[in-house]
């Protein structure tokens, strides 16, 4: 009898768990799913013409399903010797581009982060104060000559490897995150600043250096810009220029990548394959760091 009690009691729990969804809810879910519709749909789009044959693409039948697959545009983007080099530099250049900066962004936020630390208020200002005031292109550009910058890998490592923006979500972080009485402890016990950072702090700190590190990959992988104007040797070009390049040009320069890449490729197709082929290792770096991702942004955005 009691057994037959308790599911009476059950039942209508749940009738009530069902009934208290409101419209609101179901709004807001209707809402996000098409916000997340509007992200999807157009990259799916994309592959499927990469796939589809040049025919399929001109008679604009190709939606979101390949017509008559082909593989002709990948095998052209990986037979280009140019791409495939630029592919590699760029990933060897932004991987280079995350780990100096987040070097640089710990070495600024962990100081920053302790009220013993005297002017840390006035510091944070002037970090603070570069988010909102730019010297100019042509200053820029002159201070990069003067430094010899020009035309190297490393104007486009070092002059942006430091955000305020991502320092100040760190030391967010490290003051609600990081109680004092840990580093107490380790100081009694002989441990020196370098030492509590690297046994204590960053162990802890998982969430908002992924976060990070994504955020330095993600932001140096899509920039092109700086490339325009700083680099001229086509080898030091980066991926996303080239892209930008290809998208830019006229049909017939967009299919001439260089000389050993076969122009046999319709451009519309061939652009969509580049557009796979320079998204697919940040999409494939995401699924690694996705289950510290929201917890990063929202300890170090919202407390501190």
């Amino acid at each position: 009898m009691e057994a037959v009690n308790v599911k009476n009691q059950k039942r209508p729990l749940k009738a009530r768990g069902l009934k208290s969804v409101k419209l609101g809810e179901i709004l807001i879910v209707i809402f996000i799913s098409l916000l997340c519709l509007t992200c999807i749909l157009p990259f799916i789009h994309v592959i499927a013409k990469s796939l589809s044959s040049d025919g399929a693409v001109l008679a604009k039948s190709v939606y979101l399903l390949p017509k008559e697959t082909t593989f002709k545009a990948y095998s052209t983007v990986f037979s280009d010797g140019q791409l495939t080099h630029a592919m590699i530099y760029t990933v060897y250049m932004t991987a280079i581009f995350t780990v100096l900066g987040m070097v640089v962004t710990i070495c600024a936020a962990y100081p920053l982060s302790k009220r013993r630390l005297k002017g840390r208020v006035f510091l944070s200002f002037l970090i603070m104060l570069t988010m909102y005031f730019s010297a100019g292109l042509i200053p820029t550009y002159l201070l990069y000559k003067d430094l010899n910058l020009l035309d190297t890998m490393w104007v486009l490592i070092l002059p942006l490897m430091f955000s305020p923006y991502n320092m100040l979500i760190m030391k967010s972080f490290f003051q609600s995150s990081i109680p004092d009485s840990l580093e107490e402890s380790a100081f009694l016990d002989g441990a020196n600043h370098f030492r509590i950072i690297w046994s204590i702090v960053l162990p802890l700190s998982k969430p908002i250096l992924a976060t990070l590190s994504l955020f330095y990959a993600v932001g140096r992988w899509n920039a092109y810009g700086d490339a325009k104007y700083y680099v001229t040797t086509k080898a030091l070009q980066p991926l996303q220029y080239i892209l930008s390049n290809m998208i830019l040009n006229s049909t017939s320069d967009a299919i001439s990548l260089s000389e050993s890449a076969e122009a046999s490729a319709n451009p519309e197709v061939l652009q969509a394959a580049m557009i796979v082929f320079s998204t697919a290792p940040i999409i494939m770096l995401y699924p690694f760091v996705q289950r510290y991702f929201v917890k990063g942004v929202m300890i170090g955005a919202v407390k501190g």
